[in-house]
């Protein structure tokens, strides 16, 4: 073919090339490949014909072109290169090559250079410098080309430290401009983020010798986007690169795939795997130019030797290493399937990214989770979900290396699927973890954030299935709520949620909310209090994560009418508080002994799940927490006391009953009882005779808590990258005819218990009961105070020491 076509000329060219180009048979990268073939020897042909004597000059191929990279309508990017020492003939051979190429129509990007002015140039221009690593030679004097090639590879590498960072701000600005690939309707396949210029940055930063990009799938990514882009040139006719609307479904029949949401769907799949490539690679850049910024000035200092990276502890099997979350030295990824959660939450938590080789060597060790799963895999989930902005970047990690959907199988049917509504942002995948995200900032304003965040992120699990999405969505929610180990009321609550997500904006934009029936069916679809405010919560948040055309302010003001009308509706049906229930025969002895010892008594017991089938035989059973009870003389400051001390031990408080306990007939005195579920953030489980004998100290004023916990916070200052929303502290109205309630929702934090308690304390109030539990990252505690008679406090004062207490949570 090439011999043919260097006797043929133009005509010969144009003619193979159309014929390469209608042949069904072959396409993809051997097209691409012969299209660069016939185009070299063509061009080859041209060179030779111009030339008698072709020391001192060559024809390059350079970009796209140099990569061999040619769809049915690229551009011809072309360097002559000469040595300067005959410019007339230079320019008669540019002549010669030029006009031949223009008179077929074929677009063409051309300069005439110098060794030493290309050098020049791609020093001052990236995108020349961009050009030339692609350099291929064509013609001419390979010696020149190749040298040039040398040179520019050494340039670029030596010059790396200055010109990674403007490449990675001109990729950034590009994103800005054009979007992201992988939830664009009409993307731009080459601009947008994810796309083929982004490819080819991960090429330029791997010449540099300073990163590299996870090669796993990279490749294909590039190929699926080129096959695309063949097709689309094919089927319009013109060098575009914008995978337009009208186009989509012709473009998909040409690459042989069953419709337009098909196609969307490869070409998000190999965005996504271009993009998180990107993050990875210009983290480790970011990391290897801070390194080299640092190294000389710690030689200095410390003299010779590698300095070793400082390992900050985050959670149990996962520690912070240089800006990134990576798995303890102790870790053990293939005896622990809480691990990816509990890494997962923690990155999200300190707003920092889980570093690659952990996720992979997660994911190859990775096992899965028993059914139901154990309660640190579930608050270990919703912590994630609760996390806010910082979630997206870890779930895409955990995505990207297939954990998600080994954790939720059916995550996969709504993976990178598109959403053809201009009203969508993204993906249905990507407006679920929105969902969450959103929901995050609505956590203050419901009881069950735990139920609110796991509703938004399966709300729409049911598209991509037959007939109504809710309808789906609800069967699919309830099994996965199941296995994800919540009881039986919350999971039906987490299935009415899903089924009912659009009730309430469908109802109050479409319906007449004067109308009795519309609001008495509202109330029925919904049945209780709590469900009505998570279903309000996961409606704004659903909202907001849609895009900004599908919320305002008159939406939400008909809505908020909507939930008040409702709320009227089911106050009429609430159920009757349920009375206190009797101490267990455990629980009694243990407020007998607290009786005759006059000091706190517990007992520490931890809970466990059976070793899962697929453990190791000589596997232990995996805690699950420890269950607390402590009985203790009636006494001021028991409550921060307890919380104190097992801040100071690094026990995280899950859930928190504090209660009068009432003694058999005859004996004497009042004993509060204590009956918490704890779990160590990190380490081995501390013993009871040391938690008693710091109880003892902390009750009679010899254990300065607050001192320690500020000292131990000033030397270890917690990383959060989590901006929450602010705790709100309410009175709760008529909640108890013997005590006045005070509901406490806030982040959860080393020592906000004890802070809380000593604040109540501070106000001169005592708590007759607590109920606290820790849902995820959220504190939802509601305590009973009285005034010091037992009664409840006046109006004016409860609010007042709410606000007090709501004021010193926000300081």
């Amino acid at each position: 073919m090439h011999d043919e076509t260097k006797d043929s000329g133009p005509g010969g060219y144009a003619a193979a090339r159309l014929r390469l180009l209608t042949e069904e048979a072959r396409s993809g990268p051997p097209r691409r490949t012969a299209l660069a073939d016939l185009t070299d020897a063509w061009l080859g042909g041209l060179f030779a014909a111009g030339t008698r004597e072709p020391r001192g000059i060559s024809l390059v191929a350079v970009g796209g072109y140099g990569r061999a990279e040619l769809s049915p309508r690229s551009d011809l990017d072309l360097l002559l290169l000469h040595d300067g020492s005959d410019p007339g003939a230079v320019a008669a051979l540019a002549d010669r090559l030029w006009y031949p190429v223009w008179d077929l129509g074929l677009a063409l990007d051309h300069s005439v250079r110098t060794p030493g002015e290309a050098r020049r140039t791609a020093g001052e221009d990236l995108k020349v410098q961009l050009g030339l690593l692609d350099a291929r030679h064509l013609a001419g004097d390979l010696g020149l080309t190749t040298g040039l090639r040398t040179a520019v590879l050494a340039d670029w590498r030596n010059q790396a430290p200055k010109r990674l960072p403007e490449l990675k701000e001109l990729c950034a600005e590009r994103a800005e401009r054009q979007g992201e690939l992988q939830y664009l309707l009409e993307p731009d396949l080459k601009e947008a983020r994810g796309g083929l210029r982004d490819a080819t940055a991960l090429r330029a930063v791997a010449a540099s010798w300073l990163a590299d990009a996870p090669r796993e799938g990279l490749a294909e990514a590039r190929r699926r986007l080129l096959d695309v882009r063949d097709a689309l040139h094919l089927t319009t006719g013109r060098a575009t690169d914008r995978l337009a609307l009208q186009e989509q479904d012709q473009v998909a029949s040409e690459l042989g795939l069953r419709d337009a949401d098909a196609l969307l769907r490869q070409v998000y799949e190999a965005a996504r795997v271009i993009a998180y490539a990107s993050d990875v690679t210009w983290r480790e850049v970011g990391r290897v130019l801070r390194s080299r910024a640092v190294r000389p000035r710690l030689r200095a200092l410390l003299g010779t030797g590698k300095p070793t990276a400082e390992r900050s502890p985050l959670a149990e099997g996962v520690v912070e290493q240089e800006g990134e979350v990576v798995l303890a030295r102790a870790a053990r990824p293939d005896r622990d399937p809480v691990l990816p959660l509990r890494a997962a939450a923690a990155a999200a938590q300190a707003g920092l990214p889980l570093s690659l080789h952990a996720v992979r060597r997660m994911a190859a060790a990775a096992r899965p989770l028993p059914t139901p799963w154990p309660a640190e895999a579930r608050e270990q989930l919703v912590t994630l979900l609760g996390s806010g902005r910082p979630t997206v970047e870890v779930w895409e990690a955990l995505e990207a290396e297939g954990l998600v959907t080994l954790l939720l199988p059916d995550w996969e049917r709504v993976r990178c699927r598109p959403q053809r509504n201009a009203v969508h942002l993204w993906t249905v995948d990507r407006h679920l973890v929105e969902t969450a995200v959103r929901a995050s900032e609505l956590t203050r304003r419901v009881g069950r954030p735990d139920l609110l965040l796991v509703a938004a992120l399966l709300h729409d699990i049911g598209k991509g299935r037959p007939g109504d999405h809710s309808v789906a969505g609800e069967v699919i929610a309830r099994d996965v709520a199941a296995r994800i180990g919540f009881d039986h009321h919350d999971v039906t609550v987490i299935a009415a949620l899903v089924r009912h997500h659009l009730l309430l904006v469908e109802t109050a934009t479409r319906r007449d909310l004067d109308d009795p029936a519309t609001v008495r069916a509202v109330a029925g679809a919904v049945g209780s209090q709590g469900t009505l405010e998570l279903l309000h919560a996961l409606t704004e948040a659903d909202a907001l994560a849609t895009g900004p055309a599908a919320w305002s302010s008159w939406r939400a003001s008909l809505v908020a009418d909507l939930v008040k009308r409702v709320s009227a509706v089911l106050a009429g049906d609430a159920p009757a508080v349920p009375e206190e229930a009797a101490p267990t025969t455990e629980q009694e002895r243990l407020a007998l002994e607290a009786v005759a010892t006059g000091g706190p008594v517990l007992a520490l017991r931890a809970r466990t799940e059976p070793p899962a089938e697929r453990q190791e035989p000589s596997g232990d059973p995996e805690p699950l927490g420890v269950e607390l009870l402590i009985a203790v003389p009636d006494q001021p400051g028991v409550l921060p006391a307890v919380a104190g001390v097992l801040a100071l031990h690094r026990l995280t408080v899950r859930t928190a009953e504090l209660r009068t306990v009432d003694l058999p007939d005859g004996v004497d005195g009042s004993v509060l009882l204590l009956d918490w579920r704890v779990a160590a953030q990190y380490g081995s489980l501390p013993q009871a005779a040391r938690l008693r004998a710091d109880l003892v100290r902390a009750l009679d004023g010899t254990l300065d808590i607050a001192g320690r916990l500020a000292e131990r916070d000033a030397a270890h200052p917690l990383r959060r990258g989590v901006v929450a929303p602010p705790p709100r502290v309410t009175v709760a109205p008529a909640a108890s005819r013997h005590a006045t309630v005070i509901e406490v929702r806030a982040q959860d934090a080393p020592g906000l218990l004890f802070r809380i308690g000593r604040a109540l304390e501070d106000a001169g109030v005592r708590v007759r009961s607590a109920h606290a539990s820790t849902l995820g990252a959220n504190v939802v505690d509601a305590f009973y105070v009285t005034q010091a008679q037992g009664v409840p406090l006046p109006g004016d004062e409860a609010v007042g020491v709410a606000r007090k207490l709501e004021e010193m949570l926000r300081a």
